[in-house]
């Protein structure tokens, strides 16, 4: 089974191809590397494209109050994008309910985030951001002991970080 799937936040092309269960191979067909995709954008600029609570989050490191963010609990089959530059993040089939209040996902499209040593708050995380557009995107955390997942890492993400673009089933001629 083969899915064809277009961002609603940029021109990305992205072909997946369901090979089985548990078994998924994802393409991309895109005009650019996806670490060019974005600009870099001022402060002013991003204050100007962004939602206030997007600009906190996404440009200043924020994050949302657990269970409140809409893709917590959401189900749909399809590709989380950036909500700052469009970048596809993570496909449907990657996340999973971890309880923690935000959206969990054990693994990220290659090449599309980038991972940071965060000191902050007294200990030591590892900070997820868009490869794109640097944006924020949450933390990711490993040796949880996650056994009904391919990864032991969890990629707890912040709804507002993220937008959902759901899939359509390639037609075939």
């Amino acid at each position: 089974m083969s899915y064809h799937l277009k961002s609603k936040f940029s021109n990305n092309i992205i072909n997946i191809c369901v090979l089985g269960p548990n078994n998924l191979s994802v393409r991309y067909f895109t005009s650019t590397n996806i670490k060019k995709m974005a600009k870099k954008r001022s402060e002013e600029e991003w204050q100007a494209v962004l939602s206030p609570e997007q600009f906190k989050i996404l440009r200043k490191k924020g994050t949302e109050m657990p269970n409140t963010g809409e893709y917590n609990k959401f189900k749909g089959k399809g590709v989380y994008c950036c909500a700052g530059c469009g970048t596809p993040l993570y496909t449907s089939d990657t996340k999973f309910d971890s309880g923690c209040g935000w959206p969990a996902f054990f693994d990220a499209i290659p090449d599309a985030i980038n991972r940071h040593e965060d000191l902050s708050m007294g200990m030591k995380r590892v900070e997820i951001t868009c490869a794109a557009c640097d944006g924020h995107l949450g933390h990711v955390f490993q040796g949880e002991g996650w056994k009904h997942t391919p990864a032991d890492e969890r990629h707890c993400v912040n709804s507002v970080s993220i937008r959902f673009t759901p899939e359509e089933e390639e037609k075939k001629e």
